[in-house]
């Protein structure tokens, strides 16, 4: 799988992308909400109209979707926040010179952990620990890792030089350097991969259903079973909207944390 790591931004110390870029991402940050916002509401509409039978009619009431998205939502949300927690402080701890030679196992380890079949690794967490929302967690947390790892080392390995030397200078220490220069200039790399991370955590949480984790999956493998398909439809569809929305609000911190000097 291809990672986004952006290494012109990195390598460009302080140089921002070009205009047209910029301005693009920018009409995204309003475009995207709208987006989501308009075919939300043709559902909804769909969804008040449709002539559908008891099963459909029972598997979309608001009181079950809005149910499934809370899992769906708490699956994510735990597991990026563990995916951000471990991966970038292990990704700067691989950066440094007493450590640097171990970047290429670690990333080779969380590279297995993606590269194998989500499915296959959540159904055998399960049989390990158990079923559950725990165990879904874990096994979304193994399987984002690596884009936020990867960026991590990516960006700062990217930062120019001699902006490092000049931070050591100024008489920084070896963490100062790293909080006042290092990473705000990798910040937006870094960023790339927590969003990747978050889609990528969105999608696979749907498989949570199969260790009775929970989550929007669920109207999909119910559509399938039953040969509903108003219902897998709007599973799918109710996925993808939230997959747009959390690139959204990926899009929307990225921008709030970067630094001034480098926004759009």
């Amino acid at each position: 799988m291809s990672i986004d790591t952006e290494p012109s931004t990195a390598g460009s110390g302080t140089r921002p992308g070009p205009p047209s870029r910029r301005r693009g991402g920018t009409a995204m940050l309003f475009v995207l909400p709208l987006v989501v916002a308009v075919v939300f509401a043709a559902w909804l509409l769909w969804r008040a109209n449709a002539d559908l039978d008891s099963i459909e009619a029972r598997q979309l009431e608001w009181i079950t979707i809005s149910t499934l998205l809370r899992e769906h939502v708490e699956l994510t949300a735990v597991s990026a926040l563990l995916v951000v927690v471990i991966a970038v402080p292990l990704g700067i701890a691989l950066t440094r010179p007493a450590s640097r030679a171990l970047a290429p196992v670690a990333v080779g380890v969380a590279n297995a952990g993606q590269a194998a079949p989500a499915i296959g690794l959540l159904v055998l967490l399960a049989i390990w620990l158990g079923f559950g929302f725990g165990t879904a967690v874990v096994a979304l947390t193994l399987y984002a890792v690596l884009p936020v790892l990867r960026n991590t080392i990516t960006g700062i390995e990217g930062v120019d030089p001699t902006l490092v030397e000049a931070g050591r200078g100024l008489g920084m220490s070896g963490f100062g350097v790293l909080l006042r220069v290092e990473l705000p200039l990798a910040l937006p790399v870094i960023m790339t991969g927590v969003r990747t991370a978050l889609v990528l955590l969105v999608g696979t949480a749907t498989l949570a259903t199969f260790i009775n984790a929970g989550g929007l999956g669920s109207l999909i493998v119910t559509g399938i079973t039953l040969f509903r398909y108003p219902v897998l439809v709007s599973g799918a569809l109710l996925v993808a909207l939230l997959a747009l929305l959390v690139d959204w609000a990926g899009r929307m911190l990225e921008f709030t944390v970067r630094p001034k000097g480098l926004r759009s």
